[in-house]
């Protein structure tokens, strides 16, 4: 598109550039071409673009990928989008504000990658909705105004490392792969641009409880030029915490690095446990075919032969009939990395399904005090891991507090969402909870029918 052709397709819709709302519209098209070929598309993939104006970008994704969803907050050039690429039924055009869209449903993609040119006035937002963790993309491309992206890449003890520095880093691997310069916008912004490539953080760094990483780091930067044990939580021994980590008691916030930074949450983290794995002496209940207790074994001597024992699964919701799941942790010896129930988890030798339920709403969800309904039973099958495994319901009251050593992410889904899901990407899931899902579509199958979660 050249820049005759932006300002003629401007003036038909009736859009003169808002220099609130941040558009800036690219006219270089071999530019354009570049940014989208660093996306690394692929025939399967499913594309998120935010903020696509008049399609500069999205007219080279055009017949390279198996979906494209845009993303426009401009109304008149939504419509505009939705007449150019009437003719591409792989194409799909949201009028939906990035910055409070919900991206839970992008999970039902299998490969799913993201591409923009954002807006300078609300980036940094943007940013937060679509790549906090748990986030379902593999890979993205985004421009934004060099500051921010010198931000983003900055390394500790200079003015550009903070907040949005540690967030970032902490979920995903940045590099700055282009500099565009104001003169292939039009209009001309008074900065330049840079295109960043951003892919998944593997397993690279320590398991740490990511909600109170993002917790200290925002209050270790509340006030930076402070020490940081001013700017802590009260109860934090920094003496001995400072030594373990070999900084001095009189030391900022920019200068800890981003290891430095995981080290501390995990050294103030009360929930935190030694990377030992699962208890691999734990006593289960070993029973029979009919679900009667025929003895005790270790767990590690339960799972190696392959004895029937019992588990528990438990569906948390909250006031609004959403369903907490979590993400098993890496360190997990069955299904890491999965997504599974709520809640897991073997019934001990000696104890009961309910006595076991309640433990492991307390043991991984720090949820005490609630009534509990048993949803239905499974028999014990390859799905369920041998196990029987009752189904049990609950209603949050309070916050959920997951020790990380277990749990990777949680995150609220409505069951709407989780359906689509588990229809379109199975693999996703742990065994069990598919089992279960099937189980809890049973029971409220006139919900499911009538087409409300």
């Amino acid at each position: 598109m050249t820049a005759s052709e932006l300002r003629e397709i401007l003036s038909e819709a009736g859009v003169v550039p808002s220099k609130k709302l941040g558009q800036n519209f690219l006219v270089d098209q071999n530019t354009a071409a570049w940014i989208v070929d660093q996306l690394e598309p692929e025939e399967a993939d499913t594309v998120v673009e935010i903020g696509p104006g008049t399609g500069a970008l999205t007219e080279h994704l055009v017949g390279r990928v198996a979906r494209i969803i845009l993303i426009e907050f401009d109304r008149r050039l939504a419509e505009y989008l939705r007449r150019r690429f009437s003719d591409r039924p792989e194409v799909t055009v949201f009028h939906e504000d990035a910055v409070r869209i919900d991206v839970r449903p992008f999970f039902a993609h299998r490969k799913i990658k993201l591409l923009g040119n954002l807006p300078y006035s609300a980036g940094g937002a943007i940013l937060r909705n679509f790549l906090k963790g748990p986030s379902p993309f593999r890979r993205a491309v985004l421009m934004l105004q060099k500051e921010m992206i010198d931000r983003i890449l900055a390394g500790p003890k200079c003015k550009d490392y903070g907040v949005l520095t540690l967030r970032m880093q902490c979920e995903w691997q940045a590099e700055a792969v282009k500099v565009v310069p104001p003169s292939c916008f039009i209009p001309r912004p008074m900065i330049d641009s840079t295109v960043m490539t951003l892919v998944p953080r593997q397993a690279d760094l320590p398991v740490h409880d990511r909600r109170l990483f993002d917790e200290l780091v925002r209050r270790g930067f509340a006030q930076r030029r402070k020490q940081l044990r001013k700017n802590l939580p009260s109860g934090i021994d920094w003496e001995k915490v400072s030594v373990k980590l070999g900084l001095t008691e009189t030391v900022r916030a920019e200068e800890l690095s981003l290891d430095d930074w995981v080290t501390l949450s995990r050294e103030v983290d009360p929930l935190f446990e030694k990377e030992e794995g699962q208890g691999a002496h734990e006593m289960l209940a070993v029973v029979n075919a009919d679900d009667e207790v025929i003895g005790s074994e270790r767990r590690d001597v339960v799972h190696q032969e392959g004895l029937t024992h019992r588990a528990v699964h438990l569906f948390v919701l909250n006031k609004k009939g959403e369903i907490f799941l979590q993400k098993r942790s890496r360190l997990k010896d069955c299904c890491p990395g999965l997504w599974d129930s709520s809640a897991a988890g073997h019934v001990d030798a000696g104890e009961e399904y309910e006595d076991c339920a309640r433990r492991e709403l307390q043991e991984e969800l720090g949820l005490v005090d609630l009534e509990i309904r048993e949803v239905g039973k499974l028999g014990a099958h390859a799905d369920t891991g041998w196990e029987h495994v009752r189904l049990f319901a609950t209603l949050a009251t309070g916050p959920v507090r997951f020790p990380c050593v277990e749990i990777e992410y949680g995150e609220w889904f409505t069951m709407e969402q989780i359906d689509v899901w588990v229809g379109a990407v199975p693999e996703n899931f742990a065994p069990g909870f598919l089992a279960c899902w099937r189980l809890w579509k049973e029971a409220n199958s006139a919900r499911f029918r009538d087409g409300g979660a």
